[in-house]
């Protein structure tokens, strides 16, 4: 169950209208890095998260959270879109090519919205939910939801990077922080879960005396001269988990070269493949 409330999570003004920066706050909202995917990622988390019900909530409370901050930017965008068609006009009476690209407005926002912000990015292209990853292990989860935060705390500081309007800087500041804090939440709910030595290889609950002894903790090296892999922590010393020590080596070919045979009768295959 949700409730709503009509204020906003955090202040949101524009003292400067700026359609082309409204685009860009549309990949915050839209994006694969955006609000829309992290809200959805981590509802969808909530809903399939099984065992301790503490990190259902956590999940739950923060996909809340990123609802508002989608609330947050749509705002952002129709502010900084306020004003934008009648200048857009006069650009275009005087510039065919400035009237053909409208100054930079993503013309979804105009034709289709209204002036409005929409579930796109800043292309315009929809967020169709392939970047939502809620795998049912609650420790990929959250590795998965570290690098979501990692990008959108990215994507956050380019766009304060974009603008001077104090109004943006102000709003864009407040989504950095959370983005500091969500990072950090995930990586302690690992650390709850276990840490390195208890959490990984995940998922722990496979027996790794059913993986090849062999390769399970070699860095194997892949250049066509046959030299020693690049070498670094990946490849040598304990392995992260502690259960073992990590090698390296050159790779080389184990199998035969593939024969798939000839083409079934009726395949649709070339005469020459049957």
């Amino acid at each position: 169950m949700f409730y709503v409330d009509k204020r906003l999570q955090f202040p949101v003004r524009v003292e400067t209208p700026n359609p082309l920066f409204a685009r860009a706050l549309q990949q915050a909202i839209g994006g694969v890095e955006g609000e829309i995917r992290v809200a959805m990622q981590y509802f969808f988390q909530a809903c399939g998260a099984r065992g301790d019900p503490k990190f259902r909530d956590l999940l739950m409370n923060t996909a809340a959270e990123e609802l508002g901050h989608i609330e947050m930017l749509a705002t952002a965008v129709a502010l900084n879109l306020e004003g934008a068609p009648l200048s857009m006009q006069e650009e275009a009476s005087a510039d065919p090519v400035a009237g053909a690209i409208l100054g930079g407005i993503n013309l979804k926002n105009l034709l289709s919205a209204g002036m409005s912000a929409m579930p796109v990015d800043s292309d315009g292209v929809p967020f169709d939910m392939s970047h939502i990853y809620a795998s049912g292990n609650i420790a990929a989860d959250m590795g998965a939801n570290v690098a979501a935060e990692s990008t959108g705390r990215v994507l956050a500081v380019r766009l304060s990077n974009m603008t001077n309007d104090p109004g943006m800087k102000e709003m864009l500041s407040y989504l950095i922080a959370r983005d500091t804090m969500h990072q950090n939440q995930w990586l302690a709910a690992l650390e709850e879960l276990g840490g390195n030595e208890e959490v990984f290889p995940i998922p722990n609950s496979f027996p790794q005396t059913d993986e090849n002894q062999d390769f399970n903790y070699t860095f194997l090296g892949f250049q066509n001269d046959g030299s020693e892999p690049v070498q670094g922590r990946w490849s040598e010393g304990p392995s992260i988990d502690g259960n073992d020590a990590f090698s390296s080596r050159p790779m080389e070919p184990m199998g035969d070269v593939p024969n798939l045979g000839r083409a079934a009768e009726g395949s649709g295959a070339q005469a020459e493949q049957l």
